[in-house]
């Protein structure tokens, strides 16, 4: 059988499959579901940097939020509090074999951070940093925008020892140089790309709703043009998320370039023994092929590695047109 062992961010996994962060990373019953059923590793449920910093204040409300955030962030606190979170942090290192990252949804380097050596003191294998500054401020420049992400990277990176992953979205101006300039930092892996809140409108009721959470499958089209273009050229760790729905779409990222990916809607549709199906396919492909370790296969696609590497790049749809009788 394919050896499906791989090294992300200095932490060995037995597979490339990652739990992403939600709601099936919350509580440690279903951490278990997940590890029995063979995911690699998992990244807990996040927390808020809002939190964070409205529990150590002890809800004086000493920093700007809209009442509404402020009610809906009492609201979180009130189920998910951060002695909660670092007592099932501890158990679930107790409790399982597998390596158990941190996540923080954050959009400054404020004295959150300090809380980040709480979480590596309650033993998480590595962190990963949850950041999304919606560039929606018309005086805001890409530039600005940028630094908040390089500025947390460094004040985190200060507090702990522990591997920093960071999980971005996929708007930037110069995205390459971006996420280049990032790898350089004291950065162990990047998480590309995270699917964030979209907001839909209720034309019958008149009111703003949620679209729909979960993933589809074509919306991994995004991350695996990228990871394509950028795992040759970064100086860490890649992880594909978004409509990673198969283990064959998995495989698709790894031959990208990616290392490892990280799964959630799938295993909310199908449930945590659909990992097993996942692995299977994924050996089944591997053995198929001739792969004797999944290993074999990373950055295999990538653009630096196939005949026309400008198919990545190409954004017009017009041979694909003219092609077609």
């Amino acid at each position: 059988m394919p050896d499906l062992t791989v090294n992300y961010m200095g932490l060995e996994l037995k597979n490339p499959l990652i739990a992403a962060s939600s709601g099936l990373t919350g509580s440690i019953n279903s951490i278990k579901k997940l590890e029995e059923n063979g995911i690699a590793a998992v990244v807990l449920k996040s927390l808020f940097e809002e939190q964070i910093l409205m529990e150590s204040k002890s809800m004086k409300g000493d920093f700007s939020l809209h009442a509404e955030e402020t009610d809906y962030i009492k609201g979180y606190i009130r189920q998910n509090n951060l002695s909660d979170y670092l007592r099932m942090l501890e158990t679930c290192k107790k409790e399982t074999s597998i390596p158990i990252i941190a996540s923080i949804n954050c959009i400054s380097a404020s004295e959150w951070t300090d809380f980040a050596k709480q979480i590596e003191g309650s033993g998480a294998d590595a962190i990963e940093l949850n950041m999304f500054i919606l560039p929606g401020d018309i005086e805001q420049t890409g530039e600005q925008i940028e630094k908040i992400y390089f500025d947390i990277i460094k004040t985190v990176s200060q507090k702990v020892s522990i591997p920093i992953a960071v999980k971005i979205g996929f708007y930037f101006t110069g995205l390459a140089k971006f996420v280049f300039d990032l790898s350089i930092r004291e950065t162990s892996a990047i998480v590309l790309f995270n699917r964030y809140y979209r907001p839909d409108i209720d034309i019958n009721n008149m009111e703003i709703i949620a679209a729909d959470v979960f993933s589809s499958p074509y919306e991994n089209a995004i991350p695996l043009r990228w990871i394509s273009i950028l795992s040759d050229k970064v100086k860490c760790d890649l992880s594909a998320t978004t409509g990673i729905h198969d283990g064959y779409t998995t495989i698709k990222n790894l031959l990208a370039g990616a290392k490892t990916v990280q799964v959630a809607t799938s295993l909310y549709k199908n449930g945590p023994q659909y990992i097993q199906t996942m692995l299977e396919q994924i050996t089944g492909w591997l053995s198929d092929h001739g792969f004797k370790s999944v290993q074999d296969i990373f950055g295999k696609m990538s653009q630096s590695h196939i005949k026309n590497p400008a198919v990545y790049e190409r954004s017009q749809f017009m041979k694909y047109y003219s092609d077609r009788k």
